[in-house]
């Protein structure tokens, strides 16, 4: 049984590993296509150009670096980023249901972003990345020490229930001023459904560095993820920390959801549906779903993005809208299919 056994796991991780490969050519594409198409058609031969003998002078030359170029990046920051930060909750909290809004990551964001707004007259899209990056590290930080009192400490249980709570809380907060307050509605408008539009090189360079730390991190917690995900007792019997090791996935989400709500808004469900589809194709072993997430989500961002470019000419429909309309069904799809308790 042994001999059979090691083949088999060492073919089983070789097709998982061209699957990678498979996914990453993917990613490739589905950029190009996002730098390609666009309510203003621009030839091949114009983007080759515009990307290695750029003249400042042209139209089309500076709607590829200025608008298309950075929405792609930020596109794939971002998409990789919510991928990871599902996968992670998922699986620190081993709730199949968790996704960024779990922890009031979204609504702590949201939060902070509308009081810039309203009270210090903050209309830069480059400062709402540091008013919601502290917003959802706040927010994340309040929730975890609310669950954290008590004996058990921060159980997944508690981490739903404070989170939830925090989520209406801040949710009130943030209606309660833009009712009151239209010139923050019309400001931030774009920036509350999720959307790419009009991100600049700054908004890559701003929160680049942070995703590329939280993805370090969150790639870090695969084994602290499959220690967690054969229950607390077994993970300790195996000499794990379970808080520190629940700290550890807590941060690496955080950073990841909070500089992606940061750049992009709160995209909705594709935290929350990439990690079971790559649950689907790897089997339960976190060193496998974690990266075939962090592929996986940007191919469905950007494709989201894309599709908006184009059912609304000459206008466009913002992506947090078209990932909704494409999750929710397919996500009621899994849940019907798949027993998603079992993570």
């Amino acid at each position: 049984m042994t001999e059979t056994a090691i083949p088999t796991r060492k073919s089983q991780g070789a097709v998982l590993a061209l699957g990678l490969i498979g996914l990453a050519v993917a990613v490739v594409a589905v950029s190009f296509f996002s730098v390609t198409v666009g309510a203003r058609p621009v030839s091949l031969d114009t983007i080759w150009q515009a990307l290695t003998a750029f003249d400042a002078n042209s139209t089309d030359h500076r709607i590829i670096w200025d608008l298309r170029l950075p929405r792609t990046l930020v596109g794939l920051m971002v998409g990789a980023s919510l991928g990871l930060a599902g996968a992670v909750l998922q699986g620190a909290t081993r709730n199949p249901l968790a996704d960024p809004s779990i922890l009031g990551i979204h609504s702590g964001a949201a939060v902070f972003v509308v009081l810039g707004v309203a009270v210090f007259g903050i209309t830069q899209l480059s400062a709402y990345v540091w008013l919601a990056f502290a917003g959802a590290g706040a927010a994340m930080l309040v929730v975890y020490a609310i669950a954290s009192l008590g004996r058990e400490g921060a159980t997944p249980i508690k981490l739903a229930l404070a989170g939830a709570a925090m989520t209406a809380a801040m949710q009130s907060i943030t209606s309660a001023i833009l009712l009151t307050s239209p010139r923050t509605l019309d400001e931030i408008r774009f920036w509350q459904v999720g959307s790419l539009v009009g991100r600049g090189m700054d908004v890559v360079t701003q929160v680049a560095p942070f995703l590329a730390v939280g993805i370090v991190l969150a790639l870090f917690t695969a084994r602290m993820l499959d220690g967690l995900s054969m229950g607390e007792d077994v993970a300790r019997s195996l000499g794990q920390n379970v808080n520190r090791s629940r700290a550890v996935a807590g941060l690496a989400a955080v950073v990841l959801a909070g500089g992606a709500t940061a750049a992009a808004g709160p995209i909705a469900f594709v935290g929350l549906t990439v990690p079971h589809v790559a649950r689907a194709i790897t089997g339960p072993n976190y060193r496998w779903i974690l990266p075939y997430s962090m592929l996986l989500a940007p191919i469905l961002l950007l494709g989201a993005d894309i599709i908006g470019r184009i059912i609304a000419p000459p206008g466009e429909v913002q992506v947090g809208i078209v990932t909704a309309v494409i999750g929710a069904p397919f996500f009621i799809a899994l849940v019907r299919r798949r027993k998603l308790a079992s993570l």
